[in-house]
């Protein structure tokens, strides 16, 4: 069937969202990655958790609530402003170097970002990056109280753009999403952006195994959850040759 619309997550596939480590290594010197990585594991473990709970609260707050966790596990000590211009970050996230490149080459078709990311946090990101210039909707989870994985998330895609899932390919460079859209039934290209022989690389040339390695190890590789992605690929700069095949 032929695609009509390409729908993105924005963090980690979009979005690199180790660049806030420019931020927090400025804050707090020598911590900045750990930071980072941390803070992602625990914003991922939080907005499952909050789901699974039902005590819903938006991505801002997520955002927050694991910052604090984060800074309050490494024993570092900060003000209001300090975290204020941290969390800012998240608005100023740098986009992927192919990012703009493959959306505006697939212009054609209804391009849209579905993200956990609250309402404030994606528009301010969007419009700051520039992507509001190619985008036909950003599309937040807030819309149903509930983050992805769950199904109630991917039903926006429909719901907005007028689309059916057998119409949608979603991208994500998640391995979670990428399971959770394609178990909803989309039409689903994953971002393998780190493979499993540079992960073995990484271990053997090292007698301990790094942060930024654990980090890869346990966000990059593809989870095992009895559903693939239709399509795995390197990078966005191979999207558009993807989708003109299956137009």
């Amino acid at each position: 069937m032929t695609i009509k619309a390409i729908v993105f997550d924005a963090y980690g596939t979009l979005y690199d969202v180790q660049s806030v480590a420019d931020v927090t290594e400025d804050a707090f010197p020598g911590y900045g990655d750990i930071i980072t990585q941390i803070w992602r594991i625990k914003q991922l473990e939080y907005s499952w958790l909050r789901s699974l709970m039902r005590r819903y609260q938006d991505f801002a707050v997520v955002t927050r609530d694991s910052l604090a966790y984060t800074l309050r596990c490494l024993g570092l000590q900060y003000d209001a402003a300090t975290f204020a211009r941290i969390i800012d970050k998240y608005q100023h996230l740098a986009l992927y170097p192919d990012a703009v490149g493959a959306l505006e080459a697939m212009k054609d078709k209804k391009l849209a970002i579905l993200s956990n990311g609250s309402p404030d946090m994606l528009n301010a990101l969007v419009r700051n990056s520039g992507l509001d210039r190619v985008l036909d909707a950003t599309i937040s989870v807030d819309a149903h109280k509930v983050f992805k994985p769950a199904p109630e998330a991917y039903t926006l895609i429909e719901e907005v753009l007028k689309v059916p899932p057998a119409e949608v390919l979603f991208i994500s460079s998640n391995p979670w999403d990428a399971c959770g859209a394609k178990s909803f039934g989309l039409n689903v290209a994953w971002i393998e952006r780190v493979t499993p022989q540079a992960m073995a690389l990484a271990c053997v040339e090292s007698e301990t195994v790094a942060p930024l390695t654990m980090f890869k190890t346990l966000r990059t590789q593809m989870d095992e959850l009895g559903v693939v992605p239709d399509h795995r690929i390197h990078g966005l700069s191979e999207l558009p040759a993807l989708v003109s095949a299956r137009s």
